[in-house]
């Protein structure tokens, strides 16, 4: 008996002895699992239940032009916050701090009162602010660096480099297109909280991380092309009393754009104070009627089908003719016109006849074949694609009234990236505003080359419309204001009323000049729209003198050559080149004053050193200088020296360098 009790107490000594290995094993593997393998995750997660993170604005990349002046950077400015749990006395740091943060004296303590510990009180403030505060040395109060964006050249190309929210997301133009390219990676802050969740302070020996800086933009834009362009255009709009303009300047053979011009503008660093009007980017929102420019692509779809000849006549009837019950009007009276005179003094009646010849389909093939009706597919975002109806939804009248620009509506882009694919032989090409995108090395990363969309008439129909449209631009033309001294111009003006309710407006119109200049070797495609002028309606008196002057200034600053034949011309004395004779010089509805600038006296020669290419413009235009601009910065050298007598057919240059 006494065997078996000591027998079964061994058993269960073991038993318990056994229990307790088992016990010791699985604590043992239990907190070796814990504090070895699951070590860095488990203090990761009680790190976090522990801390917050404050995020901090991510800095931007740049967007430079293409010679690489900037057009949008990030600077760092002091963020303000504070740690009311060190703060010794709420109510008198609050009204010392308020006058100089913008706040209520009550306002701030309440905020600061309402806080759990870690709050913001100005986010990018100013240095010279930011110095105010750190001198009063208050406890509990806190900087940190914050990215701000800012663009150096204010309203210059405001609309195509768009501006930034507070969050600080792209909201307009390429800040919004490449946002993901631009944007970096956000930084942050580490508060520590207690057991029930409130921040206790910033987390002792680290002050977080700062983010990482986005890519660099480059753009196509050229900044001293665009003052050009948006100068000129702000003269053409406050002159002729108009509402609104757009001028674009682009590279024919690439689709590269040098300007995009908007009026009115707007300055980005304080975006928030402009209405919608002036953000919008109306070269690619805004479609409207273009009027007669549309007879270009009329003359060379027809061209290119065979179905009508250069030396082909129509008759005008006399400026006024019955199609499908409706009346067309020339504003002159005309008889037998060609196809170049059509062009020349801008007929509606011979466009509708040609329209006639070409037919609906061809007419409809050939107008999408240059890229109406569709998005230009440019890499800004708010693209319009226009209006141009399917041909099966066509009126009987409609074929006369879209082959002179009535009835169909484009944006200034689409109808400059047309006239470009006849200044470059046929092919029209993609527009594109991004030449490439580079790392803050310098690496670049994305490089973009131009592309061909399609070939959209041959080359021999292109020189053909090209010589055509010359016409337009000599005595007699329709378009003599938009003559640029030097150089032969293609070019055609637009007039077009503007759509009001169910029918069109008695006196709202939208004039316009598109063209293209050297005829022979295009440099430059360039569009003016003036939107509702009130001095006169027609695009030859209106935005021909806008087309020349930003012509004259562009090709002058790209150092493009002058035809020699143009300047032999001159020299000699002999007349302009003229197409068919017509009994008066006329624009599209009326008389029109223009020609070649003689070579009158310009006075003395200014002293331009020291001024900035800018400036030099400026100068430039008042006194009618023809002046070759070389190089960037800042002007040291000069031909003639200042003070020299000097006319506006003297060759004068000026060099600059970049300041120092």
């Amino acid at each position: 008996m006494i065997e078996k009790k000591e027998k079964w107490a061994r058993v269960r000594m073991r038993f318990v002895a056994l229990l307790f290995v088992v016990v010791f094993v699985a604590t043992t593997g239990r907190a070796f699992y814990l504090q070895v393998l699951n070590n860095d995750r488990l203090v990761k997660l009680a790190e976090k239940q522990h801390q917050r993170i404050v995020a901090l604005t991510p800095a931007r990349g740049a967007i430079y032009d293409r010679t690489n002046a900037p057009f949008a950077v990030s600077i760092e400015m002091d963020s303000c916050y504070a740690e009311t749990r060190n703060m010794e006395n709420i109510p008198q740091e609050a009204a010392q701090l308020a006058p100089l943060l913008g706040y209520g004296a009550q306002e701030l303590e309440s905020k600061l009162k309402g806080a759990k510990n870690f709050v913001w009180l100005a986010r990018r403030i100013p240095p010279e602010q930011a110095g105010k505060v750190k001198a009063l040395g208050l406890e509990g109060v806190g900087f940190v660096k914050e990215s701000k964006r800012f663009y150096p050249n204010s309203q210059v190309a405001a609309h195509v480099v768009g501006f930034t929210g507070v969050d600080p997301g792209g909201l307009e133009g390429v800040e919004k297109k490449y946002d993901a390219t631009i944007l970096g990676n956000t930084g942050f802050l580490v508060t520590e909280r207690d057991a029930l969740g409130r921040d206790i302070a910033l987390k002792k020996g680290s002050e977080g991380k700062s983010g990482s800086k986005g890519n660099n933009v480059v753009l196509t834009l050229d900044k001293n092309v665009q003052y050009i362009a948006e100068k000129e255009l702000t003269n053409a709009v406050v002159k002729n009393g108009a509402k609104a303009g757009i001028a674009i300047v682009m590279e024919p053979d690439t689709g590269r754009v040098l300007a995009m011009a908007n009026y009115p503008s707007f300055n980005p660093n304080s975006f928030a104070e402009y209405g919608q009007a002036a953000l919008r980017n109306r070269a690619i929102a805004d479609s409207f009627e273009p009027g007669s420019t549309f007879k270009i692509f009329l003359v060379a779809s027809a061209l290119e089908a065979g179905v009508i000849r250069p030396g082909d006549m129509f008759n005008c009837e006399n400026g006024s003719y019955s199609v499908y019950g409706r009346t067309i009007h020339d504003t002159h009276k005309y008889g037998a016109l060609s196809v170049p005179q059509i062009l020349k003094y801008s007929s509606n009646i011979g466009a509708a006849k040609i329209g006639s010849r070409l037919g609906p389909e061809r007419l409809y093939a050939a107008l999408t074949g240059f890229g109406f009706g569709e998005k230009s597919s440019i890499d800004l975002p708010g693209e319009a694609s226009g209006m141009l109806r399917p041909q099966s939804k066509w009126y009987g009248i409609d074929l006369a009234t879209i082959s002179f620009g009535q009835g169909v509506t484009a944006t200034a882009l689409q109808i400059t990236n047309a006239v470009s694919a006849v200044a470059n032989g046929g092919n029209l090409m993609k527009p594109y505003l991004v030449d490439r995108i580079v790392d803050d090395n310098g690496v670049v990363l994305q490089q973009f080359a131009p592309q061909v969309k399609r070939r959209i008439i041959s080359p021999e129909t292109a020189k053909t419309v090209a010589r055509m449209l010359e016409g337009v631009v000599v005595e007699g033309g329709t378009g003599t204001g938009a003559a640029v001294e030097g150089y032969r111009v293609a070019g055609k003006t637009g007039t077009a009323q503007k759509v009001e309710g169910h029918g069109y407006s008695a006196s709202k119109r939208t004039a316009s000049f598109v063209g293209f200049v050297p005829l022979d070797k295009p440099r430059l495609a360039i569009m003016v729209v003036v939107d509702e002028p009130t001095t006169s309606s027609y695009g030859g008196v209106v935005a021909a003198p806008a087309f020349s002057a930003i012509a004259q200034q562009t090709l002058c600053y790209l150092n493009v050559a002058p035809d020699k034949n143009v300047v032999a011309k001159k020299k000699s004395g002999a007349a302009p080149e003229k197409s068919a004779p017509k009994p008066e010089p006329v624009a599209e509805g009326g008389s029109v004053e223009g020609g070649s600038v003689e070579g009158t006296a310009a006075g003395a020669m200014p002293n331009f050193r020291g001024m900035s290419m800018r400036q030099v413009l400026k100068v430039m235009e008042k006194r009618g200088l023809n002046v070759k601009l070389q190089g960037s910065g800042r002007a040291v050298e000069q031909n003639p020296a200042p003070g020299s007598r000097i006319t506006t057919q003297d060759q004068v240059w000026v060099k600059f360098v970049p300041s120092a």
